[in-house]
């Protein structure tokens, strides 16, 4: 067990995570970053070559330092730029370290356990991402080797029979790539899905749509109205349409991208409260400091209300010199 009492550990080391740390070392705090994966996993996971789509202003941790070589910057150039910032920063994270359990200590703080140390904490920040588990059809043939949760790149399915399901932008996008590379590509989502405009609640973006869209004109992608995945086979998917008859689609790999939660095991252990939220659930906490309702535990990033990425490196910012300033008064 590391023998010193930090100021504050972080768990997660994304762009929420990253902000934490460098708010911290500027207050001249004792901190750490603990990380289950890799610096920036979530966009470490983004399909190969993904344009992103945030700009570059949303993204950044200082003004005018990421510099893409167009508008927006790929997956590429925002992980380069992720990990360069810790590594200039010199930002005290340990990668491929899990937080595994938590428990409070006696008269004040924690104790962490990881996969590699325990580590005592006067306070605690969850930056932690919301992709930790993907959500399921829980279909017959939903175990099979060709469904897959992540949308990594197309070429392999060149000419191969390709159906992806889900309404949201990564299902967009992986029709879109699909289809555009070659693959026989069916999007099967609902309706409601595809007529949603509103961006607050995942609609698919306007730059994403309109391609999709010609491909669609064009007869190289197909579009599904589905009621329910009945059965996924060897060879072909039985799919349930919104008019309640049935088809059968040959097929040869299926995507399952209907969103992802989440892990908020460890919040629950120390006894953080968790509720419905906009879009998935949430743990409760203050709307200004984001402590949550155990004092000293705070979260920050994606998988709060605060999800998108300029939100997630903008509230460290505020929370942790408020972090600092409770750790004058113990």
């Amino acid at each position: 067990m590391n023998g010193e009492m930090l100021d504050l550990l972080i768990i997660g080391a994304g762009p929420a995570g990253l902000s934490a740390a460098d708010a911290a070392q500027r207050e001249g705090l004792n901190y750490l970053v603990v990380e289950k994966s890799l610096i920036a996993d979530t966009v470490y996971h983004y399909p190969v070559g993904r344009t992103v789509f945030s700009t570059t202003n949303e993204l950044e941790m200082r003004a005018g330092a990421l510099k893409p070589c167009r508008e927006k910057p790929t997956r590429e150039e925002l992980l380069s730029y992720y990990v360069q910032f810790a590594l200039e920063q010199n930002l005290k994270i340990n990668t491929e370290e899990e937080a595994v359990s938590i428990e409070h200590l006696e008269p004040e703080g924690f104790r962490v356990t990881t996969t590699r140390n325990e580590y005592r904490a006067a306070r605690v920040l969850f930056t932690i991402g919301a992709m930790a588990r993907p959500r399921h059809l829980n279909v017959p043939g939903e175990d099979l080797a060709k469904v897959h949760y992540r949308f990594i790149e197309p070429y392999v399915y060149v000419r191969k029979d390709a159906l992806v399901v889900g309404g949201g932008n990564s299902a967009a996008e992986a029709a879109l790539f699909l289809s555009e590379e070659g693959a026989r590509t069916t999007l099967a989502l609902w309706r409601s899905d595809w007529e949603n405009r509103d961006p607050k609640m995942n609609a698919i973006k306007h730059w994403v749509r309109t391609p999709l869209e010609e491909q669609i004109e064009k007869g190289h992608l197909r579009l599904l109205f589905f009621k329910e995945v009945e059965e996924i086979m060897e060879r072909e998917v039985r799919v349930c349409c919104e008019d309640g008859s049935t088809v059968s689609l040959p097929n040869d790999v299926v995507f399952i991208l209907i969103g992802n939660d989440a892990d908020l095991t460890l919040l629950r252990q120390i006894g953080v409260e968790i509720v419905k939220g906009k879009l998935c659930l949430v743990p409760v906490y203050d709307p200004e400091t984001f402590e949550t309702n155990v004092p000293g535990i705070y979260v920050a990033g994606h998988f709060t209300e605060a999800r998108h990425i300029k939100e997630a490196i903008a509230v460290p910012r505020r929370i942790v010199p408020l972090i600092a300033q409770s750790l004058v008064r113990v």
